[in-house]
């Protein structure tokens, strides 16, 4: 019986692959034998992380993307479609955030969030949409967050983002599912990122949230790879518009002690 887990004969691009948790899905669907484009802003770091899939045996490029403009998605797409022929997986994982009353936050720092957080996903879906169509088998999976379901104090525009990224990503899933494209999302729990560390490691919201987190840890990265590698493989053949959540029972959770 075959293994519909299996990602042999797959591409896969993940945007935002260069640090962090995209950084551990990109290894992880290439140790499932995909060949992954995994890419970010800068090259040296995209260079380094083609070299670790490389390692794995299978197929990449070192191309660098900037989200923030269309022209670098389309020129991304396009070396991709003349490297290997198709694109089968679409890892939107590049994100950002930081910490400011909500108050003080201005229309510019507001805007700069969401340019990254959620015009960032629109673009690369629409960009990468014919390809994925055309596979006969597309997947498209977003990073969502804890925070498209409920609010953590003074990152409203990171929470705001990530609500809109979980509206899109059902948009989506419903809008092109004639297209044979499943659209979904992982809504990680906390983990400790280059992103997010500072405010987590011994703080009393790092300790707020581990009391409210049932397993009483918070999420190591490679403990994403096996939601990704479900919707990026045929097994998620009906599964579209979902979000799957990986938290350690956070959003579970009611009274802890």
């Amino acid at each position: 019986m075959k293994n519909c887990l299996d990602l042999t004969g797959r591409t896969a691009v993940v945007i935002g692959a260069t640090s962090g948790l995209g950084r551990t899905l990109a290894a992880g669907l290439a140790q499932h034998g995909a060949d992954v484009v995994a890419t970010g802003r800068r090259r040296g770091r995209v260079e380094e992380v083609c070299a670790e899939i490389r390692a794995t045996g299978r197929r990449t490029l070192a191309e660098p993307v900037d989200t923030k403009d269309r022209s670098s998605l389309e020129q991304l797409r396009d070396r991709v479609i003349a490297e290997f022929g198709t694109v089968h997986i679409l890892i939107n994982a590049a994100g950002t955030t930081f910490r400011k009353a909500t108050a003080g936050i201005s229309a510019t720092e507001w805007s700069a969030v969401f340019e990254t957080n959620l015009q960032g996903v629109l673009e690369a879906c629409q960009t990468f949409y014919e390809p994925l169509k055309q596979s006969g088998s597309g997947r498209i999976i977003n990073i969502a967050s804890l925070g498209s379901f409920v609010a953590f104090l003074e990152v409203a525009p990171y929470c705001a983002s990530k609500a809109a990224v979980l509206s899109l990503t059902r948009s989506l899933g419903c809008e092109w599912a004639r297209d044979g494209i499943c659209v979904n999302a992982i809504a990680p729990g906390v983990f400790p990122t280059e992103l997010n560390a500072q405010l987590l490691n011994g703080t009393e919201r790092g300790r707020e949230i581990l009391l409210r987190t049932p397993m009483r840890r918070f999420g190591k990265p490679e403990e994403l790879v096996g939601a990704a590698v479900l919707l990026a493989s045929e097994a998620a053949s009906f599964i579209t518009g979902q979000c799957i959540v990986v938290d350690g029972g956070f959003l579970a959770s009611g009274v802890n002690t």
